[in-house]
């Protein structure tokens, strides 16, 4: 009786167990499925370039899977739709052109744009979606770095100043991040250094003779980087005479223009300039008739070269003007006649007298005079 028993016991358990049996062997079958794979999960792409979005699917489906990509947003965009590589409905205007698909599920963008940029959700579905796999890749999209260089107001600072600013400038670029080095190296933690939010200005506060340097300053973003030329900051200690120079000889340009600009000369100076003036003019005149003065002979050595030692002497009665003879010559030794011309011809005289200038006879004209008087009287 206990075998029998025993033996029911089992054979129900068996029947119990038999729905559990049935549904491993169910599960046991292969399953329909897609399965996708990405290479990467960050792509950076650059503006004006192409990007393509990775993946690799597999399935035990023959049949061919529908692909749909899409941008996620707010509200998400699709990009494309399509069984295996034939595109399904209308692409949207800023895709036209720039989508290419291929076997595997990839996607190729051409000429990247900024607004490309983001993260990229792809579906590949099987038999009604009923098997579907999923996938994201994120995409970046990015301007390259231009040479950066550095902008200073000046190359030279005096020391002790209170604060000496560098700027870091670039044309073009996206998501910059901006790295300063003093001789070639990163800036050391300095409380004296200070950078701006965005890292793109340095401003040095209280100028020490240390920061005589060379400055220069590093631009990256993830597709490229730039390092502008270095250039050189000079400080000079500050001394006494730099002060003087710097201060006191400023003042004093300035004090000589003011005073040059508001002097006057005063009214006694005015009459002594243009006194001097006139006298200047005079003297210039005197210079320019001096060679016609000493062009003109003297009368007196014009006489003394040719002297004339003819007196003519005339009576009373006689009608005619009667001529004297000649004058003997007079030796070297006997004095010549007087470089002056005789008084007029006495009333009754004949009055054809030579006259040898028209200058009227000074004071030394007399003694001749009487000379002549005397010479008529003896004749």
């Amino acid at each position: 009786m206990k075998r029998e028993k025993g033996a029911l016991s089992r054979a129900f358990s068996a029947l119990h167990l038999a729905p559990f049996v049935y549904l491993l062997l169910i599960q046991t079958e292969p399953l329909q499925g897609v399965n996708i794979t990405s290479p990467v999960r960050l792509i950076r792409g650059t503006v004006g370039k192409s990007a393509l979005l990775s993946v690799q699917y597999s399935s035990t489906s023959s049949d061919k899977p529908v692909v749909k990509w899409q941008l996620k947003r707010d509200k998400p965009v699709t990009v494309v739709q399509s069984i295996g590589t034939e595109v399904i409905g209308t692409l949207r205007p800023d895709y036209r052109d720039r989508i290419r698909l291929f076997e595997n599920g990839s996607l190729l963008l051409s000429d990247l744009q900024l607004a490309d940029e983001g993260t990229y959700e792809v579906e590949i579905s099987i038999t009604d979606d009923t098997f579907t796999g999923e996938k994201t890749i994120n995409l970046t999209v990015d301007v390259p770095i231009s040479r950066p260089q550095v902008l200073v107001a000046s190359t030279t600072v005096l020391e002790l100043s209170e604060a000496f600013t560098l700027n870091c400038s670039h044309e073009n670029g996206t998501k910059p991040s901006y790295t300063w080095l003093k001789d070639g190296k990163p800036l050391l933690n300095d409380s004296r250094m200070l950078l701006s939010p965005d890292q793109k200005v340095l401003t040095i506060t209280r100028v020490l003779m240390e920061d005589d340097d060379l400055y220069s300053c590093v631009v990256e973003n993830p597709i490229s980087q730039g390092r502008s030329l270095p250039i050189k900051i000079t400080v000079y200690r500050r001394s006494s005479l730099y002060i003087i120079l710097s201060t006191g000889g400023i003042f004093l340009l300035v004090t000589l223009v003011t005073v040059c600009a508001c002097w006057k000369p005063s009214k006694k100076k005015k009459r002594k300039l243009e006194k001097q003036n006139s006298l200047e003019y005079m003297d210039q005149n005197d210079d320019s008739l001096k060679p016609e003065a000493d062009t003109l002979p003297r009368s007196g050595e014009q006489e003394r070269k040719n002297p004339m030692a003819l007196y003519i002497l005339k009576d009373k009665d006689s009608p005619e003007p009667e001529e004297d003879p000649a004058p003997e010559p007079r030796s070297a030794t006997e004095p010549g006649p007087p470089g002056y011309s005789v008084s007029p011809a006495v009333p009754g005289r004949s009055p054809g007298l030579p006259v040898r200038t028209r200058r009227r006879p000074g004071p030394r004209a007399r003694p001749a005079a009487r000379a002549h008087c005397g010479l008529r009287a003896r004749a």
